[in-house]
């Protein structure tokens, strides 16, 4: 049977945070705003229009106040298109995976949360970013909820997330095993996500790279949750239970 696996977008696979912190850096030119991620080719740069309907927006980690992550997120609601702007988060990782998951006949989902901008629909221009970055025909959800909720629904085998708590959702919602993208130099992956089985791993490369390594099909007789829990050294679920 073929890996089933979903990929959240931004933290992921699409670099949002640089993208907030140019706009950021537009409409509050004396903050102290920093990006945690890793910008790669240039992207365009779209003039604003018009506002679209209110959406829930996710938060950003950005040293904003309240007021000025609202004001942020109206002035990027107003961006036509807003989502074909983002870089990726490691260059030519969107068609690294889509070359791997050919090869190996994996089945993959896409999932966001992103919020409405102006233009067309969020599904739509998250689908021509990945196509554009070379994933022809992407499958895409626009989500909200539990994502443990969808990966079961979905019957997902692995989720790639960049949120402990979406990782968490996984984990208790679900059978599917979560991998984190956790790309913080402070600190390791919580404590609380490593108890439940959650991995994390420091790039999306090297994500491909343990999916692969355990989709072997020399890898011997022990199971797929068996095998990433050992690449990823995570204790099985008894010693966990017994240490606690």
């Amino acid at each position: 049977m073929p890996l089933r696996l979903g990929f959240d977008l931004d933290g992921v696979l699409a670099d949002m945070n640089t993208a907030l912190v140019r706009e950021a850096r537009r409409l509050f030119p004396d903050a102290e705003l920093h990006s945690t991620s890793v910008p790669t080719s240039p992207a365009p740069n779209p003039e604003g229009v018009d506002a679209g309907d209110p959406a829930d927006v996710p938060s950003t980690p950005l040293a904003l106040t309240p007021r000025q992550e609202r004001q942020l997120w109206d002035a990027v609601k107003r961006i036509e298109n807003f989502w074909e702007t983002l870089h990726e988060t490691e260059p030519g990782i969107v068609a690294r995976l889509a070359d791997i998951a050919r090869a190996r006949r994996w089945e993959v989902m896409f999932m966001t949360s992103r919020p409405r901008t102006a233009g067309d629909i969020v599904q739509v221009q998250s689908q021509r970013w990945l196509s554009r970055l070379g994933f022809e025909y992407p499958s895409l959800f626009v989500v909200t909820g539990s994502r443990g909720r969808i990966a079961a629904s979905l019957d997902l085998d692995v989720v790639v997330d960049d949120r402990p708590e979406n990782c968490l959702d996984v984990a208790l919602d679900s059978k599917a095993r979560a991998i984190l993208i956790w790309r913080s130099a402070e600190g390791g992956v919580p404590a609380s996500a490593r108890r439940l089985g959650i991995g994390g791993v420091p790039t999306v490369s090297a994500c491909l790279e343990l999916l692969v390594e355990a989709d072997d099909p020399a890898a011997g007789p022990a199971s797929l949750v068996d095998r990433l829990r050992r690449l990823l050294r995570l204790k099985s679920p008894s010693t966990e239970q017994a240490r606690a």
